[in-house]
């Protein structure tokens, strides 16, 4: 595995580093409902895991910690999730793997939130993968303290080096996503 790592740029993420790892495709608590790795772990393009390690840092000195949900996805699960979620009600939410820009599958985005320092999450008013019109970073019908929460998330992450997806509150990446290759035989 860490021959596979090196050669793709792809540094492991631990939960000691302060990071809270909440790895949603590893179980059944998730949008597809069915467990979609075989792991629990978290990996990142190396770049980009330099830029979350700075959005750790500006986190933790507002007194928050990130938690991440996702990083780096293999293409087979992009492909089942796009599969089981090609209708027109979820289009912009997952992208196809043979014409999107799929930034998970190059290791250069991360599904994320923020938690008080005892790891309770901040009221965002919608779920990671939230398919509705809520998960917008834009979406006006939330509360004022939901709204104060994205921001603050948007900050960091803008203040780190990232890009966000308008679409998910949660989702962050790196710009020019196509520039980095598509990670291929992960395991």
């Amino acid at each position: 595995m860490k021959q596979f790592l090196t050669q793709n740029n792809l540094v492991e993420i631990s939960s000691n580093e302060g990071f809270i790892l909440d790895i949603r495709y590893a179980t059944t608590n998730n949008v597809c409902g069915e467990k979609l790795y075989d792991f629990a772990m978290c990996f990142l393009h190396q770049e980009a895991y330099e830029k979350l390690k700075k959005a750790q840092q500006i986190a933790f000195e507002m007194g928050y910690k990130i938690k991440i949900f996702d990083a780096f996805r293999p293409i087979a699960v992009q492909q089942k999730m796009f599969d089981y979620f090609n209708e027109p009600k979820f289009a912009g939410f997952i992208s196809d793997p043979k014409t999107g820009s799929i930034p998970h599958c190059r290791g250069v985005a991360v599904d994320i939130s923020l938690c008080h320092e005892n790891g309770e999450e901040l009221d965002m008013n919608s779920y990671f993968d939230d398919f509705s019109s809520n998960a917008s970073h834009f979406c006006q019908n939330i509360s004022l303290q939901a709204k104060q929460n994205r921001l603050i998330l948007l900050g960091i992450m803008t203040l780190a080096g990232f890009d966000f997806y308008r679409q998910e509150w949660w989702h962050y990446q790196l710009f020019n996503t196509r520039s980095y290759r598509v990670i291929e035989n992960f395991f």
